[in-house]
C-alpha cells in the first residue's frame, strides 16, 4: 500500500534533488539505487535517511524494509512512477534510499597504496577504477579537482559498492598533494604514452601512488612533474592507447603482484 503517491511530495523532491552534485554536498547525502547496493551500503555502516520502495512489492521487500528501518531509515512505499521520477536509471529496480556520504581519509595518515585520478571525466571509468582499486588491495582513492563527480549515480553504479568501502578524497591541488606524499617516501607513478616499459619497471617498495590521467589528454603537466616514475603499457597491436579503466586495472594488479599479494 503506497503512503506516498505524488511526485510533488516534499520528500520526493528532496530525493530527486540528490541527482545534483551541489544538492548532495549541501545535504551530506547521496542516493543509492537497487536492493543489492542498499544492502551493501548498510553492511558498510552508512547511515540511511529516507527510503522509497515500490508499492505492490511489500512482500518482496519485507526484509530490506526491516533492515533499513532498523538502521534508522524512514521507509516509504510509493508507486512505480514516483520511483521513476526519483531514480537515475530508466528502469528502476524498485528501491532507493538516501545515505550519508561516506567518510573520507586524511592525507596526513595516508595508506601505503593509493590510486590517484587526474581529470578522469567519465563517471563510468571513475567508478570502474574505484572498484578495481578496492579489489586489488589499494587503500584509498585520490581525485584531482577535474574528475567526474564521485557520488553521482553513474560513478556509484560502476563502483558497485566499492564507493562505500574504499575511502576517497578530492584534492583541490592534486600536484601539491602528490609532492607532499613523495616527500614522505611514496613513489609517484604515472601512466604515460612516453613512459618507460611497464614490464621492465624497477621495484617500487610498499608505498606508492599510481596516477591515471584523463581519457583524452592523459596526466597533466603539473601532476607529471610530481612523478618520479613514468610507465607505459606495451601496445603490440594497432591501438594507440587503452581505456583509462582497463589500463588502471592492469597496472594496479601488476604493481600489487610485485608485493607478493
Amino acid at each position: 500500500m503506497a503512503d506516498i503517491t505524488s511526485v510533488k511530495n516534499p520528500l520526493v523532491r528532496d530525493l530527486r534533488a540528490l541527482k545534483d552534485r551541489r544538492a548532495r554536498e549541501e545535504a551530506g547525502q547521496f542516493l543509492v539505487e537497487g536492493e543489492k547496493l542498499l544492502r551493501e551500503a548498510l553492511a558498510c555502516g552508512l547511515a540511511p535517511g529516507a527510503a522509497l520502495l515500490e508499492a505492490g512489492r511489500e512482500g518482496e521487500f519485507y526484509e530490506l524494509a526491516r533492515l533499513l528501518a532498523a538502521a534508522g531509515a524512514q521507509v516509504h512505499f510509493a508507486p512505480r512512477h514516483v520511483l521513476e521520477a526519483v531514480c537515475d536509471t530508466k528502469t528502476p529496480q524498485g528501491a532507493c534510499c538516501a545515505f550519508a556520504l561516506p567518510p573520507g581519509w586524511d592525507l596526513a595518515v595516508a595508506p601505503d597504496r593509493i590510486a590517484a585520478l587526474d581529470g578522469v571525466q567519465d563517471p563510468g571509468n571513475l567508478g570502474a577504477i574505484w572498484r578495481t582499486a578496492d579489489a586489488a588491495g589499494f587503500g584509498a582513492l585520490l581525485l584531482g579537482a577535474g574528475c567526474a563527480d564521485r557520488y553521482g549515480p553513474k560513478a556509484q553504479r560502476a563502483a558497485m559498492g566499492s564507493g562505500f568501502r574504499l575511502p576517497s578524497l578530492v584534492a583541490p591541488d592534486l600536484a601539491a598533494a602528490l609532492m607532499d606524499l613523495r616527500a614522505r617516501g611514496y613513489q609517484i607513478v604515472i601512466s604515460a604514452l612516453d613512459g618507460a616499459p611497464f614490464y621492465r619497471r624497477p621495484a617500487l617498495g610498499e608505498r606508492f601512488v599510481l596516477v591515471i590521467g584523463s581519457e583524452a589528454r592523459g596526466v597533466g603537466e603539473a601532476v607529471a612533474r610530481a612523478a618520479n616514475l613514468r610507465l607505459k603499457l606495451p601496445m603490440r597491436g594497432g591501438a594507440e592507447s587503452l581505456n583509462a579503466a582497463v589500463a588502471a586495472g592492469i597496472m594496479m594488479y601488476e604493481l600489487c603482484r610485485d608485493l607478493g599479494d
